[in-house]
């Protein structure tokens, strides 16, 4: 997003910070690189050349084409070099000056002549050792699903749950487990004896929570809207399938059985749909931070809505923008193997997948939203008295657009951007004459022109 001449003047005003930096347009590029190699250690930034260093004020660049040849020599001295998007010239005070913007969520631990900086307030800081580790486990440089645990050998592991493993991949059991699992990250082999991973024992361990004491799931079931003293509690350890496993049957016990409109028709079904529910707990685990040792996922259903909360930041370059087309994995080892257990898409959330379901039973769009240290998705009820809402069954009407009917049933207005989400697979020319034919058989009105049109129930 490129920086206008009105906000770099707020900027100014506003004085620097860790992520507003300025240089003079003879700045160095060691002196540019290091604040660069900073923001992209924190999160993001803006650098305005063209500024006088001390007084702040607008002097201008004398060269902006060269000018942008040192930012790009800064970003090549990082390691790994930075890909930035092309600084940007303003005019501010009737003179020129460039923007260099610093993207948030960058996938990497960068450095600098091997030192890793970081922004802290105006200045640029060498990490020290613990937060160091800290940013390269959030940005996967170092991951402790790889890690070795101390004391553990490979009698931790459950023998029959990796043979059950083995079937599932069409292996033979002649074939040596070491090599299975060495190949999948599950061992690594130290002074020359195979140990299991973090990943292996989670995955196939007789005793994970021996090793990691916190993954697990806590679920339970309240009465009403918050947390009070009337619940139903589990606490779910075993191993990461193990607890998929029950962690699902718990939910099918607790949700309640609701009348709901599923395309024309009123059906019995659970409260959330089981599927989205589902994606969200193999999301959890095997997506969150296992490095962080004093909280379990928790899932909570409530009267009006059902939470899964997971440890640990958004990943990466993962934000929440990006949440839903994003492809990067904290622990790629685990969502590996419950990708071979048929429990996950090895590149992807699932959370689209989520949506798109909760949307097709006529549901709330889910909520995203980042916590002090975790992440959590919220999926809503179906509002008091949806169920109430007309039908149309006298028309002769394809799935796809029973589907759209179905939705505008809680949602009120439906846009081709959402019907095209409800169905991914067809071509947008075809839905457009799904719409174009509901207007003519009198079920929908269609409000707006151009990008702004809608539709609603007539």
């Amino acid at each position: 997003m490129t920086t206008t001449a009105a906000e770099i003047t707020k900027q100014l005003a506003s004085g620097m910070g860790p992520k507003l930096h300025w240089f003079p347009d003879d700045v160095s590029v060691s002196e540019l690189a290091a604040v660069l190699t900073g923001m992209a250690n924190g999160e993001g930034g803006t650098v305005l050349l063209g500024i006088s260093p001390r007084s702040g004020q607008v002097q201008g660049v004398r060269d902006a084409d060269y000018l942008i040849d040192i930012v790009f020599q800064a970003a090549l001295l990082v390691d790994p070099p930075l890909v930035l998007p092309i600084p940007q010239i303003e005019n501010v005070e009737d003179k020129k000056i460039l923007t260099v913007t610093v993207p948030p969520g960058l996938p990497h631990a960068y450095n600098l002549e091997g030192r890793y900086l970081v922004r802290d307030g105006e200045r640029t800081q060498p990490l020290p050792p613990r937060p160091l580790r800290t940013l390269m486990m959030k940005r996967g440089v170092l991951r402790i699903e790889a890690q070795v645990s101390n004391g553990a050998s490979i009698d931790d592991l459950d023998l029959d749950q990796v043979a059950a493993y083995k079937a599932a991949l069409g292996l033979s059991p002649d074939d040596p487990i070491e090599d299975l699992l060495s190949r999948r990250g599950c061992l690594r082999e130290i002074n020359k004896e195979l140990k299991p991973t973090y990943a292996g024992l989670l995955l196939f361990g007789c005793h994970p929570q021996q090793w990691t004491p916190s993954a697990t799931i806590l679920a339970a079931r309240f009465s009403g809207v918050v947390i009070s003293d009337q619940f139903v509690k589990q606490e779910i350890r075993g191993t990461l399938p193990h607890q998929l496993r029950q962690a699902e049957t718990f939910v099918r016990d607790q949700l309640r059985s609701v009348v709901r409109l599923v395309g024309l028709t009123r059906q019995e079904t659970p409260e959330y749909p089981l599927e989205a529910v589902r994606e969200l707990l193999v999301n959890a685990v095997a997506h969150r931070d296992y490095n962080q040792g004093g909280d379990s996922i928790h899932l909570h259903i409530f009267a009006d809505r059902l939470e899964v909360h997971s440890p640990g930041d958004l990943p990466g370059p993962v934000t929440l923008e990006n949440l839903l087309e994003a492809r990067f994995s904290r622990n790629p080892v685990i969502a590996q193997v419950l990708s071979d257990m048929g429990y996950v898409e090895r590149l992807g959330y699932g959370l689209n997948r989520v949506v798109t379901v909760m949307l097709q039973n006529n549901l709330p769009v889910p909520k995203f939203e980042e916590t002090a240290g975790g992440f959590r998705v919220t999926l809503f009820a179906a509002p008091v008295g949806a169920q109430e809402q007309p039908i149309y069954q006298d028309l002769a009407l394809n799935p796809r657009q029973e589907l759209a009917l179905g939705h505008l049933v809680t949602h009120k207005r439906l846009t081709n951007r959402a019907y095209q989400e409800l169905c991914p697979d067809v071509s947008p020319e075809t839905l457009r004459r799904d719409l174009v034919d509901l207007v003519d058989k009198g079920a929908l009105l269609k409000m707006g022109t151009k990008r702004g049109t809608y539709y609603i129930l007539k």
